[in-house]
């Protein structure tokens, strides 16, 4: 069974970075897209960047453009969120999720991660 399990989350002050790991294990599946997507408490779960297997369709948020980048290493089937200058409002729970084709809305991937928890103290 596919599964797409997230790691690197953790506590951090306003300006410092993180660095978010998702990796997909088990069988090969169709998805060619990966989004990052975060959801804080009381909030809609909100998109933040994709990238597809072979490195292209890279977006981002405009909240997080600039600060945040989106890189793939296909040996490890692992894609990573590169997080710098980590604001308060940069707080959430950060899912990695797959779809066909990458998308900025979450109806459009059908394949979900745990989710790893990011939190930006002031």
């Amino acid at each position: 069974q596919v599964q797409l399990v997230e790691s690197g989350g953790g506590l951090v002050q306003t300006g410092g970075s993180l660095t978010l790991s998702c990796v997909a294990s088990g069988r090969t599946f169709s998805s060619d897209a990966v989004g990052w997507f975060r959801q804080a408490p009381g909030k809609e779960r909100e998109f933040v960047a994709s990238i597809t297997w072979g490195g292209s369709g890279i977006a981002f948020a405009d909240s997080v453009r600039g600060r945040f980048h989106v890189a793939v290493e296909n040996p490890a089937n692992t894609v990573y969120l590169q997080m710098t200058n980590l604001k308060p409002e940069d707080t959430a729970r950060y899912y990695c999720a797959a779809a066909r084709v990458p998308g900025r809305t979450k109806e459009e991937y059908n394949l979900w991660g745990q989710g790893t928890q990011v939190t930006v103290s002031s």
